[in-house]
């Protein structure tokens, strides 16, 4: 798995289209998950570095006792004992979803790995031919459903790069692994029926139903229930398809972010450009204020021009500490974290649609040697806060909502900027003070 800055909006998991940190049980308002469409296109070397903890339930008499509770569930919800026949026919339990769910990352994921990776100049070029292709369908979808087409084409770049990566796993047999195993059963048992009654619909065939090993589906990576809320037979076909058809995939992402609140008449958010004695108390959703509020506490766009004049409210985003770029992001950017709880995954989508519409790269420059942490180094640090008073929970590797204001209290201590950031500097300094203590 790979990391990123990250913060949680929601708790709205029916609401989720991919794979969240919800999915994977960690609410890393630090650092938060990327989606596994994400870790398809994106790609990183931690997979490869990661090690089996679990090895999949075995398939005994407790599974057959188990899948025939499942089927009696599934009858009295109307599905259909043909469907039931042709999806659940010798099923059983997949050992390397197992091993995929229990992956933990030797290494955090920086912004400007996953920036990089995620906007990079050929998915920038694609992008922009593949809005030129379908320009009439999404010039419809976007009239509307009010979702501006290339943010669409953004969020397609990213789930699934364009349709080229959707997952080769059966989604009958993932989910009904992770239903059956005992760590997340109730959440996955609700997926697998929402997926036994997409079937049942007659929208695609099981054998058809390929995705994610968490259940993730089509070009979009909806989730079952995600699915079944949100997407749209948008060529009339009478069928929801999001694995090949452009109508329904188009329009079914454009209606879930309308759902989610988006707005077509704001953008996403702006790199922005903070002033030398800037309060980082401010930095946060919870702080959320008028533009001109900002521009008179200095904040400037990126290239030091005026914010603009408008009747929006944001608020600032520091997604690798007050080191790197700074951000002020808008309603949709809200939105997009409710497709996608991860604060990079949200400024990728931005960023990435803002590339395919002419704007250029970020005017903050990456660190020449920028070291990323150990999930053991950030198990450090949440053991030193505890032992300097700093009380954050039991050590798990996850900078979440209590790590960080533990470590906004170490910094206001020792003087710190107070940005609630992890990084080495952070540890030295703990393993100082806790020497010195």
């Amino acid at each position: 798995m790979t990391f990123g800055f990250g913060r949680a909006l929601t708790k709205l998991p029916s609401l989720r289209a991919g794979l969240t940190s919800r999915l994977l049980g960690s609410a890393f308002l630090g650092l938060s998950l990327l989606p596994l469409a994400g870790l398809q296109t994106v790609g990183t070397s931690a997979q490869a570095q990661t090690q089996t903890q679990d090895q999949a339930p075995a398939t005994d008499q407790n599974f057959s006792v188990w899948l025939a509770a499942l089927k009696q569930e599934a009858l009295s919800k109307g599905i259909s004992q043909g469907v039931l026949d042709s999806a659940l026919k010798e099923v059983e339990p997949l050992a390397r979803v197992i091993e995929l769910d229990r992956r933990q990352p030797e290494f955090t994921l920086t912004f400007w790995t996953y920036l990089n990776r995620a906007v990079n100049e050929k998915r920038v070029e694609k992008a922009r031919g593949l809005m030129a292709k379908h320009a009439s369908l999404l010039a419809k979808t976007e009239k509307k459903y009010g979702v501006q087409a290339r943010f669409l084409v953004s969020f397609w770049g990213l789930e699934s790069n364009f349709g080229s990566h959707t997952g080769g796993f059966s989604v009958i047999t993932a989910l009904t692994t992770l239903a059956y195993d005992e760590r997340r059963s109730a959440f996955f048992r609700a997926q697998l029926l929402d997926a036994l009654k997409i079937i049942d619909s007659g929208d695609i065939a099981p054998a058809q139903m390929s995705g994610s090993w968490a259940g993730a589906m089509g070009q979009v990576q909806f989730i079952p229930s995600t699915f079944r809320g949100h997407a749209v037979d948008a060529d009339g076909d009478g069928r929801r398809d999001l694995w090949n058809s452009h109508p329904d995939i188009f329009a079914s992402a454009a209606n879930f972010l309308s759902n989610l609140g988006w707005d077509d008449s704001e953008t996403w958010g702006r790199e922005v450009r903070l002033p030398s004695n800037f309060d980082l108390e401010l930095v946060g959703f919870e702080h959320k204020k008028p533009i001109g509020d900002w521009q008179k506490m200095g904040v400037r766009r990126a290239d030091g021009r005026d914010l603009p004049s408008a009747a929006i409210e944001g608020s600032l985003v520091l997604p690798s500490g007050h080191k790197g770029p700074a951000f002020l992001v808008y309603g949709n950017f809200r939105a997009t974290l409710k497709w996608n709880n991860s604060i990079l995954y949200a400024i990728a989508v931005g960023h990435l649609a803002d590339r395919i519409a002419g704007k250029g790269k970020l005017l903050t420059e990456a660190p020449e040697n920028e070291t990323p942490l150990r999930r053991s180094e950030i198990e450090e640090i949440q053991a030193l806060l505890n032992r300097l008073g700093h009380d954050v929970g039991k050590p798990d590797g996850v900078a979440g909502r209590q790590t960080r204001a533990g470590i906004k209290a170490f910094q206001r201590k020792s003087e710190m900027p107070a940005d609630g950031y992890p990084d080495s500097d952070l540890l030295k300094r703990l393993r100082s003070a806790a020497a010195s203590g």
